[in-house]
Parts: C-alpha cells; sequence; structure tokens
C-alpha cells in the first residue's frame, strides 16, 4: 500500500469564482457557492489519474495552503472560504471513497486564538470523518508580527483540542505577503522556526500525545543538525536528535540527497510518504525524465533502507500516526 500523506484538492473553476467574489465582496458574495457533482468529479480524476500513473494507492487531501487566505480581511473571508474548501474535499472523498482521505483546513485568522477554529475542527472530525488537519504557524502571511511560536502558551488550546480529538497536524504555512520571501521559502522558513519553538519548550511534556508533522523534510533543520546538537550541549539540554523524536516529517524534499539526509538524521521510522503531487514538484527532471515529485522510485533506490523500512515510510508510519484512518 502506497499512502501519500501530504496532498492538496484541485480547485476548480466555480470555487475560483466564489472566492474572487469573496475577496471582492469582502465576505458579503452575492451568491453562496455553487458546485456541481461533475465539476467535483472531474477535479477528482486529474488527482486519481497522476495517483495512478505514479503508482500511488491513497492521498490524504487538504486544502492548498497558499489560498487559505487567513491573512485577507476581515475574518469572515477566511471562514467561508475554509468552510467551501472543506466542503469541496469531502465531497470528493465521498465520490473517491478507496483513494482519498479528508485532511482539514482550519479558519485561522491573523493574530487571533484558534479557539475559533474548535467548531469547524470538530464538526469535520466527528461528523464527516475528516482524519487530521494542518496547522498554520504565521496567519498574518507575513503582513503583519506573526503569533507566538509553536511552543507557545498560545497554542495549547488548539493542542488540547488536537489530544482530545486524537487528530494529528499538520504544520504548513501559507501565502507570504513579503516581496523577498516566495511561498517555497515561507514554508521552509516557518518550518524551520517552528521546529525551534517546539524543541525550546514543554509542548511536548504538558501533551504527551500531541502529534505534529513537518512537511518538507523539517526545512532547514536537519541541514544545520551540527548546530542545534551544539546548542544543546552548550545549554545543557536535551540532546537535540532526541527531542526531534518527539516530530514526524515527510518526503515532499523532491532530492535524493535530501532524503538520504533526512531519514539518516531522523530515522525512517518518523517519516511519512508525501508528495504533494500536483504542485511545486510537478515538473520534469531533465536528468532522470521523471517528474521531481515521483518519489516512490527515489526511495525505492535508497540502498540503506531495508524493505521494512520502505514499507513503514510507504504505509505503517502514516497508518500509525493517524488512528482515525481507515481501510
Amino acid at each position: 500500500m502506497i499512502i501519500d500523506s501530504h496532498a492538496h484538492v484541485v480547485v476548480p473553476p466555480e470555487s475560483y469564482k466564489f472566492m474572487a467574489e469573496l475577496v471582492a465582496s469582502r465576505s458579503n458574495p452575492s451568491f453562496p457557492p455553487k458546485l456541481t457533482d461533475d465539476a467535483v468529479r472531474q477535479a477528482g480524476q486529474t488527482i486519481i489519474d497522476l495517483m495512478d500513473r505514479v503508482g500511488t494507492d491513497i492521498q490524504f487531501l487538504s486544502p492548498r495552503p497558499y489560498m487559505q487566505m487567513h491573512s485577507v480581511k476581515p475574518a469572515r473571508v477566511t471562514a467561508l472560504w475554509t468552510q467551501h474548501m472543506n466542503d469541496l474535499i469531502f465531497r470528493t472523498v465521498n465520490m473517491f471513497p478507496t483513494r482519498f482521505r479528508a485532511v482539514a483546513g482550519l479558519p485561522q485568522y491573523r493574530d487571533t486564538s484558534p479557539v475559533n477554529c474548535f467548531d469547524e475542527l470538530e464538526f469535520r472530525v466527528k461528523e464527516q470523518g475528516f482524519i487530521g488537519c494542518l496547522l498554520n504557524p504565521d496567519p498574518t502571511e507575513g503582513d503583519t508580527l506573526p503569533p507566538p511560536g509553536l511552543g507557545d502558551e498560545f497554542w495549547y488550546p488548539l493542542y488540547d483540542k488536537l489530544c482530545e480529538l486524537d487528530i494529528p497536524a499538520l504544520i504548513h504555512s501559507a501565502g507570504s505577503c513579503q516581496p523577498r520571501e516566495s511561498y517555497t521559502l515561507k514554508f521552509i522558513n516557518e518550518e524551520s522556526i517552528a521546529i525551534h519553538s517546539l524543541m525550546n519548550s514543554p509542548v511536548f511534556k504538558k501533551f504527551p500525545k500531541l502529534k505534529l508533522i513537518v512537511p518538507h523534510g523539517g526545512g532547514a533543520i536537519p541541514y544545520h543538525m551540527g548546530r542545534f546538537r551544539a546548542w544543546t550541549v552548550r545549554n545543557g539540554g536535551e540532546y537535540f536528535d532526541d527531542q526531534l523524536k518527539r516530530l514526524h516529517f515527510d518526503t515532499t524534499t523532491y532530492d535524493k540527497h535530501a532524503l538520504e539526509l533526512l531519514f539518516k538524521v531522523v530515522g525512517p521510522d518518523r517519516v511519512l510518504f508525501a508528495t504533494e503531487k500536483p504542485g511545486t514538484g510537478s515538473a520534469v527532471d531533465p536528468t532522470t525524465g521523471l517528474d521531481f515529485d515521483d518519489l516512490k522510485p527515489v526511495i525505492e533506490g535508497i540502498d540503506f533502507l531495508s524493505e521494512q523500512d520502505k514499507r513503514n515510510v510507504f504505509e505503517c508510519n502514516c497508518t500509525r500516526l493517524y488512528s482515525r484512518f481507515k481501510f
């Protein structure tokens, strides 16, 4: 079984029309979103065609992060758009129940407490069977000072809710309002900051059952392990490698050398197979003739991984972490 644990829903044209109306009217659209079953089916089928081409059995679908509009005023814009995206995901999963599972977007808004997300999250998990959620560490999207780091008490109510619902959160930033920071750089920067903040906090002592996934290979952290190891030793803290064992990571780096480093640093038991396909990596690598995000053969070709390691990465790590996942 090949489970792609990190992918985003394809958005039909009708949804873009609703987005434009929503933003232009500042959350007072003249009509509710109208999505036909054919539009939902066509968008879902485009993903399945790609999955079949690369040998993926199941994908976990979530909203496209850079389109979450967490910084757009007023808060109702985010709320309505998040509901629409989660509705789209729910309908897609119901149309293709053997191929997709649902991961919820949260209606995070700028520096507002994440408590505002609870109603949406509980409805999607308890009533509609969603198995996880996205967590944006900077809902201001670089427009102003962000909320405190993920190690801060600001986030504790959400962590408590995640533990109560027994679902993982995928730490995934959204867009960036800064001209010098593309959304790809924003992802890497926020993931690195998130790990550093969490490792220098009592979060996992207070919430030992908390399940957090850092995508894109953990940002810049694995590449700079020596610096963080030295810092913790110099300051008498817990060895940095041991702290990282509280987190999970995924494979959306699109580079064999980066993946090898990730497996060596955090261990294949902490890594989930993920591609985000279709997404940033959906371009042909001129050196191989394959898409950069066609990662299954890349991982299969890493010779120091055992067959059990590969099975864990492709399937078992994911099914253990996502306790609400059902075959």
